[in-house]
């Protein structure tokens, strides 16, 4: 399979379109006050949690994964841990629809979203927002980024996105690899260019109205596709979600 180009690790392009300061003061604001809000309205979801993890599998309650921040620099992104203590030694850096490392509790924690609550204290601290391009493993940004995807970079990684509303759950569910294609394989020669252009679009559009929308979309799809599964959306060979410089459709 072809993979996205690393000739540009490293580099970083020009922004195109800039925030202005009311704008960037506007969006952290909004930051700090949904996720003090919903870190102090789920505290007590939060220890339940974290002692069932502790109690239901060997290994700490919460992992931490390194992903490529603003800028690409580099910063630890807090989630519950869902798979088996060492699991991240595995040369595999994605999960599989019905992966052995994912504990029973695990499963439902994904299916929930729950397990991403955490990453409010990252939007707190100031390495994540609310809402904003998918957070990539810092790894995999270095070996596959082009300078085109790089941009989505250029500005903070958000807990949801367009991606997720566009291909809820993930894009495994929607495309799964092909019979004797490797998942990681299959990730980042499709999966990955897709989602980093959503990234690269919402850069370019970015704007608390669209936030919102994102948001409502989000909500939606936890509550509902969580028990009622979308019908899935294959990436098809040359459509503009599947290629570094096409920036996909508005989610629907």
């Amino acid at each position: 399979m072809t993979v996205p180009s690393a000739s540009s690790r490293g580099r970083r392009l020009p922004q195109g379109r800039v925030p202005g300061r009311w704008t960037r003061t506007t969006k952290r604001a909004f930051d700090i006050a949904i996720a003090g809000m919903v870190l102090l309205v789920t505290s007590p979801l939060l220890l339940l949690v974290a002692v069932a993890i502790k109690c239901t599998s060997p290994g700490p309650a919460l992992y931490r994964a390194r992903r490529a921040g603003r800028g690409g620099l580099p910063f630890m992104m807090l989630k519950f841990r869902s798979m088996r203590a060492g699991a991240d030694r595995s040369r595999s850096k994605i999960t599989a629809a019905g992966d052995d490392r994912i504990t029973a509790l695990g499963a439902i924690l994904r299916r929930l979203k729950i397990d991403e609550l955490p990453q409010l204290w990252n939007v707190l601290r100031g390495d994540m927002s609310i809402v904003g391009p998918r957070p990539e493993d810092w790894d995999l940004v270095q070996q596959h980024y082009t300078p085109e995807l790089r941009r989505a970079l250029d500005t903070r990684p958000g807990i949801t996105c367009t991606a997720e509303v566009r291909w809820y759950p993930d894009l495994t569910y929607h495309d799964p690899p092909p019979p004797g294609v490797a998942i990681q394989d299959h990730y980042i020669a499709r999966h990955l260019p897709a989602q980093a252009a959503e990234g690269v679009r919402y850069v370019e559009r970015q704007s608390l109205a669209l936030d919102l929308q994102i948001l409502a979309r989000t909500l939606y799809c936890v509550l509902v596709h969580s028990w009622l599964p979308p019908k899935r959306q294959p990436l098809a060979p040359g459509t503009p979600a599947a290629r570094p410089h096409g920036i996909a459709e508005e989610p629907r």
